[in-house]
């Protein structure tokens, strides 16, 4: 009888450890909030990134695979503000009544608001406002914390190891932020051409003047006379250099480059993938490159 007691009182005290909990299955539509994700999650955490470094996040196939996934994991992380429309069809497909699905724009104070109607004449203008806000590395911090909530309300018995994640990713992107703005300083209030407008946050917290696109509009191909008018904009201010995404064509930017003498920085505007230091890994590259 005692031997049989003994034996039950460990039975329930190991079982109420959950050591051997699965991991909190996470879907990020960007590696950037799967980057985030994996750092607060740890190796609590299994993170899968819908969206690559160079996919346009505008416009991802949705594929059968995408779905089975998405029917699997326990959080879904979506870019918001109109952007990751895509994320919607993903989450109404995979028909998991149980999953949370965390808006990681909640908290941002979005740039570029459009004012009165929004119509097809403006382009692909967002009505919520301008949507790659993860080009802000202090914003990231928002996002983790956006995480952070999530993972408490799914995992709560990890609550406190979420939380030291958390402390961790804010004071290291603080400190990194110091860093970026010193080698950032010398390029503070230049103008720059940008091809999208993916770079509005980027430039807005290292002080950069965006003084025209390659797009005339938001998701509208240039034509000769808007690209020679920026030609002449570049000339004339002597702007020296132009941020393209990595998966936008290059004839119009070699253009400007041949007729100007602008350089082409070409960039990926997420990171590479959702390793953990890749969220502040693609902000070395970055600044490295143009600080230059």
């Amino acid at each position: 009888m005692k031997k049989l007691l003994i034996s039950l009182i460990t039975f329930i005290f190991i079982g109420s450890i959950p050591v051997f909990a699965a991991p909190v299955k996470i879907i990020a539509a960007l590696p950037d909030l799967g980057s985030i994700a994996s750092y607060i999650g740890g190796d609590k955490v299994d993170v899968i990134s819908i969206g690559k470094n160079n996919s346009n996040p505008h416009s991802i196939e949705v594929f059968p695979s995408y779905i089975v996934k998405v029917s699997r994991a326990d959080i879904y992380l979506k870019v918001g503000l109109s952007l990751d429309q895509w994320s919607n069809e993903l989450i109404d497909g995979s028909r998991n009544n149980k999953i949370l699905v965390v808006d990681c724009s909640h908290g941002i104070s979005v740039l570029e608001k459009p004012a009165g109607k929004i119509d097809a004449s403006l382009g692909d203008v967002h009505p919520e406002g301008n949507s790659h806000y993860w080009l802000d590395p202090s914003n990231g911090i928002i996002i983790a914390n956006n995480v952070l909530s999530a993972l408490e309300k799914v995992d709560p018995l990890n609550s406190s190891y979420y939380e030291k994640n958390y402390a961790n990713f804010k004071n290291e992107t603080e400190n990194r932020i110091t860093g970026w703005k010193s080698k950032m300083l010398k390029l503070s209030g230049k103008k720059i051409i940008s091809y999208h407008s993916s770079w509005v946050y980027f430039a807005s917290v290292f002080n950069l003047n965006i003084a025209g696109n390659v797009e005339p509009l938001p998701g509208i191909p240039p034509t000769g006379k808007h690209l020679s008018g920026l030609a002449n904009l570049i000339k004339r201010d002597s702007i020296s250099i132009l941020l393209q995404e990595s998966y936008f064509p290059d004839k119009a930017p070699e253009f400007l480059a041949n007729q100007t003498g602008i350089k082409i920085f070409k960039f990926a505007p997420s990171c590479s993938d959702i390793k953990r230091e890749s969220y502040f890994k693609h902000f070395d590259e970055i600044i490295d490159a143009i600080s230059r």
